[in-house]
């Protein structure tokens, strides 16, 4: 378990029950030698890798005629990047393991938002890099998907500007946005994860699975 904020590293840790406690790894995977790092330390405490989860990213508000080449980058090397560089450590592991990788995107890769443009660029990147190493690695048994969550009930839009007032609207709108009339629990997120990583899964690679409530197939509203 790696991340940048060492206190929510901490809690979440907490939160992780069975017979062994998770490696938890203060990490940036914009960082090069982190990542290096991470894959290391975790092959040493349990000898192998059994399932990779890319799961770092942010978001910035901002359309073509806001959003500057910096800002782009910024968003490309964090929800990209670093999937990108962390894949390519694990692979030679999990294919000894014969085993996979789940990339958590968004329906922003299937859903334009004009004022989300960096960040629907980077989920769409993320979703094809899905397909293209799932039909790559397939024939060496490691499986490759992705989880393409709607809006979820935690501190992201609050992290990237939003108000309180204005998540709150933003939590009200969205009832109306999805077909559950509701937004979206972590947890939910969590099983679709364990679900893919797991042998329930072992038939589907190349997936890019909506968790979203049914927003994908509503109007555009």
């Amino acid at each position: 378990m790696t991340g940048r904020n060492v206190e929510s590293l901490k809690k979440c840790g907490a939160e992780c029950v069975g017979k062994q406690k998770p490696l938890i790894l203060v990490a940036d995977v914009t960082k090069q030698e982190d990542n290096v790092r991470v894959i290391e330390e975790t092959i040493k405490k349990f000898g192998k890798l059994d399932v990779l989860v890319n799961n770092a990213g942010r978001g910035v508000f901002g359309s073509i005629e806001t959003t500057s080449l910096d800002q782009l980058d910024d968003m490309l090397n964090t929800n990209l990047r670093g999937a990108y560089h962390l894949t390519i450590l694990a692979v030679p592991h999990l294919i000894k393991s014969k085993g996979n990788i789940v990339n958590v995107s968004s329906i922003t890769r299937l859903k334009p938002f004009p004022n989300s443009l960096a960040y629907c660029i980077s989920k769409a990147a993320l979703d094809q890099f899905t397909r293209v190493i799932a039909l790559k690695l397939a024939p060496k048994q490691v499986r490759v998907n992705s989880v393409n969550p709607a809006v979820i009930a935690t501190d992201f839009q609050n992290r990237e500007g939003m108000s309180p007032a204005q998540y709150a609207a933003f939590v009200k709108h969205s009832e109306k946005t999805h077909a559950l009339g509701r937004i979206g629990q972590p947890r939910e997120v969590a099983e679709a994860i364990a679900f893919l990583a797991t042998d329930s899964a072992s038939f589907i690679t190349g997936t890019c699975l909506s968790v979203d409530g049914g927003r994908t197939i509503m109007g555009p509203i």
